[in-house]
């Protein structure tokens, strides 16, 4: 039987307060379990606009109909309304997925500042937004976290070795084909094992090929056909957790017939055998889909001498 990790991108305040119930009520309905990753400080979702000068941004919005799922009020947060502080507003509702039995983790601070700066950032800063999301983590739910998933798949070397110094275990950060451990050129590991998303998301298929929201999930299905050991799927619940939900149900109750089980990251993370996973360097690619860089999982390290065998 395969398996299937689903984790849970809560990037917004309209996402958390809105989506995140329905998914949990979903996903409870249906008995799967599931990873959910919180953005946890202030919801600046209107600064992304100035991605416009990316490459397939405009039609990644033309195709994914971007007011309609986020809204027009989330879309002028940090621009012409202020932020809202998620995790001030949302902590019994967050604490709810908790206790409901939900595995939850660290999406981020500031999901666009996030994703907008990180890859060029340095040291200071990294800690500094990763310190105050674990915090604030802390703070609401009493415990540290173990799960950590990057906003927008989206790194620098010191945010793996941040994650290792404070105390997560497990991360899904990038995309790739089968769990890693992220290390630097000379091989050395420098963060917790990854397991990488190994589906396209709804977003970037929607719209292309012919993919609609009626029979998008049979996209998804076809790659999975084959039963694999292990799946990643990321949703998100500004899309799966509002309009798309039916699109979801489908993908779940086609993912159960062809003999998948769902789980979270923390489950896969602890079947896994450490010493047998490989060791890759730290990199960005591209996502057909989506603009821009994020992080690829690369080739497998292979030291000069092993090279030289």
């Amino acid at each position: 039987m395969g398996v299937i990790a689903l984790k849970i991108d809560v990037d917004t305040w309209r996402g958390t307060r809105e989506g995140v119930p329905a998914l949990a009520k979903l996903l409870e309905r249906l008995d799967a379990p599931a990873t959910f990753l919180f953005s946890l400080g202030p919801d600046h979702t209107g600064r992304a606009l100035k991605r416009v000068f990316r490459p397939g941004f405009f039609g990644k919005v033309a195709r994914t109909s971007v007011v309609e799922h986020y809204g027009l009020k989330t879309l002028m947060y940090g621009v012409l309304l202020p932020g809202p502080d998620i995790g001030l507003r949302e902590a019994e509702g967050l604490r709810a997925i908790a206790r409901a039995g939900f595995e939850t983790g660290v999406h981020t601070w500031d999901h666009v500042r996030w994703q907008d700066n990180v890859a060029g950032a340095g040291e200071a800063w990294t800690r500094r937004e990763l310190t105050r999301a674990v915090e604030r983590y802390s703070e609401i739910f009493g415990a540290r976290p173990s799960v950590h998933g990057a906003a927008g798949w989206q790194m620098n070397e010191a945010a793996y070795r941040l994650q290792k110094e404070l105390g997560f275990s497990v991360a899904s950060d990038g995309r790739g084909t089968q769990p890693y451990w992220p290390c630097d050129a000379q091989g050395e590991v420098i963060g917790p094992v990854q397991l990488p998303t190994t589906l396209p998301t709804l977003d970037e298929l929607l719209g292309l090929d012919g993919w609609t929201v009626d029979n998008v999930h049979e996209a998804l299905l076809a790659r999975t056909r084959e039963v694999a050991p292990l799946h990643v799927y990321t949703l998100h619940a500004e899309l799966e957790g509002q309009k798309l939900a039916p699109v979801f149900e489908r993908l779940l109750r086609g993912w159960r017939e062809q003999g998948y089980r769902f789980a979270t990251l923390g489950e896969c993370a602890a079947y896994l055998e450490p010493a047998r996973l490989p060791r890759c360097p730290v990199g960005l690619g591209t996502i057909p889909g989506r603009s821009g860089q994020l992080v690829v999982q690369q080739a497998e390290f292979r030291s000069k001498a092993r090279q030289a065998a």
